[in-house]
């Protein structure tokens, strides 16, 4: 059994959605942001950051998300994984990593849009430049695309890339079909619904979409 410590709308989203990917069977610890439980000293013995995800599993903690995807996809279903030596073992591990490329810029759009809640605090500039980045990055893993993923069959790398594209639509507006294609063949996918509905009340994002204010 594998414990997931969780925030709606948060990378542990993607650890939630594998484990539905794989079968594999789920604790989920449900947590808030608006709390202290993720600053408390049972909390940061299993994160030292005090963020999740955080996993107990095969008598282990870990507590980062690439890793965590990498980790089970290697161990418990390696149908998702791609092991050295393969062909794409190479591909695999660029587009796992590089999920953590959009990862900042969502975390950068994250906290100018929700986090600084005064205007003064906000950069206009910044919000326009980084949704920029993020439809840059989101377009460069769409079109590495081969069927079902990035390396080809469905593999744990989608779903990192795959969660910055279902929160990237918070700031962007997709119009390529390269992105909506995808976004349609992601969130159709069995495993995602049943993530979703267990993921719990949206705490991060509350609004539909977030627009760049004017200068």
């Amino acid at each position: 059994m594998i414990t997931l410590h969780h925030v709606a709308q948060s990378r542990s989203f993607r650890v939630l959605w594998f484990c539905h990917e794989a079968g594999l069977p789920c604790q989920v610890i449900h947590h808030s942001f608006f709390d202290k439980s993720l600053r408390s000293p049972d909390f940061l013995a299993l994160s030292p950051a005090g963020r999740v995800p955080a996993v107990q599993v095969d008598g282990q903690v870990m507590f980062e998300s690439g890793a965590i995807l990498d980790y089970l996809a290697e161990t418990h279903a390696p149908q998702f994984h791609r092991a050295p030596g393969t062909a794409d073992r190479i591909a695999y591990l660029e587009w796992l990593h590089f999920a953590e490329t959009i990862a900042v810029s969502l975390a950068i759009l994250t906290k100018h849009h929700i986090v600084l809640r005064e205007d003064h605090m906000r950069s206009p500039t910044v919000m326009r430049l980084e949704a920029k980045r993020l439809e840059k990055s989101l377009l460069a893993a769409a079109r590495a695309r081969r069927g079902q993923g990035v390396c080809g069959a469905f593999s744990a790398a989608d779903v990192a890339l795959g969660y910055g594209l279902v929160i990237g639509q918070k700031f962007l507006r997709y119009t390529d079909p390269a992105l909506t294609e995808w976004l349609a063949a992601l969130t159709a996918r069995p495993a995602f619904q049943a993530a979703l509905a267990q993921d719990g009340v949206p705490q991060i994002y509350t609004r539909d979409f977030y627009e760049a204010p004017d200068d």
